[in-house]
């Protein structure tokens, strides 16, 4: 891919901006895409929890620095520059003349409330602040002055800077929902809340939300990014999202001319790329899915608050049984999910690490599906099979459980049905209950009361940090064990013992063959204990209507990750 050069600091009129080198395009038009399900859950970054609610505030909020599509390397956004002599003292310089949407200037007081008193206080989403944790240290962060912050962390920490990628907050705006509490700040900038209100400092700005049908941004005019003729991005009007409830439905809607862009899967591939050469989209294969899509065993023996199991002890036993976790994932059919699902442009996961990642662990064949060896399994650990072919634990109860998954993700929901029918091969019975995106989250973080899972979750090719609050025993993603925070984490399993040391020793360690020695051993202990079983890892394929240009698409980013530089050529 010719990608353009990377955009430059240019200072006009005493103003820091961000120029970029991608060919000069056209103003005005709109990109249509689209998001399953029921669409956003929330525009507030700070408390999102789910992919599409985190895309949008995206749209209206930038971070400090970004990821180069091109190489993975991180480069500046907010932050004009920065330097650090010892990995441990960051000087970051902030961009003048950056302002919000109300017209306030961005400045190092913005940067030092986000992160003292949202990220490092643990107010919304508290991922950011487990990953960057050291030693049970938290970073230092000061205003040096108007335009300058200085962060400090207590040992050399290698994803500290990517991290500083997240979103920053326009105090003005957010302290005083700070000072109200937590109750107050989760329901901020939520779904109800008017378009008008957002102060935002992103390419686009909040201009209408209809539930269960639109969601509708507008370009920023005082955005800090420019073009070489030095005039303002985004070249768009606006980005509208659709929500359309389901993949199929998705199709149709791109069909009818009404999105612009959408992800191919399965079977709809082969049609589109048959008439791709007369028609007015392109098609681009971007590589492995930089996610993961797995199934997740429940394995918490803790009680709740009300003193009920969160899981039935019956349950309990077969959960944590390693032989019962090895005989699931030797049941499942893996190579027909690839052909029957995925039509083929997919491959079997077994890693934790997806298949384009800088740290997989290529040592990690995998296998195919062997019903021989998983009866095997679970015969060793008392399982045994009674009449009509019905299987039963050494207590003579009957196995069965829950399998849930997300409603209109119909990929998933397909997937729901191969695991069901592979094990229901060996005589468990399985209720497969496709359930509403946001009780399947609540159950997952906060009402834990679920068996068994199937997810997916974005992941970070270039770092494996980014999972740590999935890997961390008390991390706020630790789906197959998952604390509540409540409590204390006494009760750690052996392998999760060594993932917590294995996390924080690979961020302290600079050394990258190192780093990959580490993340290679917690991607077998995955592997080998089980508690996540990997299913396939599909090939992302993009259609975009031709007439949108600066189209420069990254494995690492997608195709529209440029959004202030792409633009609408209508002629």
């Amino acid at each position: 891919m010719n990608y353009p050069k990377d955009p430059i600091n240019v200072v006009l009129m005493g103003k820091d901006y961000l120029q970029s080198q991608a060919p000069i395009g056209k103003y005005g038009g709109e990109l249509i895409s689209s998001t399953i399900g029921e669409g956003p859950k929330t525009f507030n970054p700070f408390t999102s929890k789910d992919s599409t609610s985190s895309s949008m505030a995206g749209l209206m909020f930038d971070g400090l620095f970004t990821t180069d599509p091109k190489n993975g390397k991180v480069i500046p956004k907010l932050a004009k520059s920065y330097e650090t002599k010892d990995g441990m003292t960051y000087i970051v310089k902030l961009r003048h003349g950056a302002i919000w949407s109300d017209g306030f200037p961005i400045t190092a007081d913005d940067v030092v409330f986000t992160w003292k008193d949202i990220i490092l206080a643990g107010l919304g989403n508290t991922s950011i602040r487990d990953m960057v944790i050291i030693d049970g240290k938290l970073p230092q962060v000061y205003k040096v002055d108007d335009y300058t912050v200085k962060f400090v962390v207590s040992k050399p920490f290698s994803p500290f800077l990517r991290l500083l990628s997240t979103q920053i907050a326009p105090k003005h705006i957010f302290a005083p929902v700070v000072k109200q509490g937590q109750k107050a700040f989760d329901s901020f900038y939520s779904t109800n809340t008017n378009p008008s209100d957002f102060v935002t400092s992103g390419p686009f700005k909040l201009k209408e939300y209809k539930a269960a049908q639109r969601v509708v941004f507008v370009r920023n005019p005082d955005y800090y990014m420019i073009n070489k003729q030095n005039k303002k991005l985004p070249y768009l009007d606006k980005v509208v999202y659709l929500i359309v409830g389901d993949l199929n439905n998705e199709i149709l809607k791109f069909e009818a001319k009404e999105i612009d862009v959408i992800g191919l899967r399965g079977s709809n591939v082969a049609p589109y790329k048959s008439k791709e050469a007369k028609s007015d989209y392109r098609i681009y294969n971007i590589g492995p899915d930089t996610g993961t899509m797995f199934l997740v065993l429940n394995l918490n023996k803790r009680k709740s608050l009300d003193t009920n199991y969160y899981v039935q002890p019956e349950k309990q036993f077969w959960f944590n049984d390693k032989n019962f976790r090895t005989a699931i994932d030797y049941a499942i059919d893996r190579k027909s999910m690839v052909q029957n699902i995925a039509n083929g442009l997919a491959k079997p996961l077994f890693t934790a690490e997806s298949l384009n990642s800088i740290f997989l662990n290529k040592n990690i064949k995998g296998h195919d599906r062997d019903l021989n060896k998983s009866r095997s399994l679970l015969k060793a650990s008392g399982f045994h099979i009674g009449k009509n072919n019905k299987l039963y634990d050494k207590f003579n109860n009957r196995v069965e459980f829950d399998l849930l998954t997300n409603a209109g993700n119909t990929e998933r929901e397909a997937l729901g049905v191969m695991i069901k029918q592979d094990l229901e091969d060996l005589g468990m019975r399985v209720n497969y209950k496709p359930i509403e995106f946001n009780s399947l989250v609540n159950k997952m973080t906060t009402t834990l009361d679920w068996d068994m899972i199937i997810m997916g979750l974005t992941g970070s090719p270039l770092e494996p940090h980014d999972g740590k609050n999935v890997w961390y025993s008390n991390g706020s993603l630790h789906l197959f064990n998952q604390r509540t925070g409540n409590e204390t984490v006494d009760d750690r399993l052996e392998f999760e013992k060594r993932l917590d040391e294995i996390f924080d020793k690979a961020a302290l360690e600079t050394d990258f063959n190192k780093r990959k020695i580490l993340y290679d051993e917690y991607q077998q202990i995955i592997y080998d204990e089980k508690p996540i079983i990997y299913l396939y890892s599909p090939v992302r394929i993009v259609a975009i209507r031709k007439k949108f240009k600066n189209i420069f698409p990254s494995p690492l980013a997608g195709v529209t990750y440029n959004i202030e530089e792409i633009y609408e050529d209508k002629k």
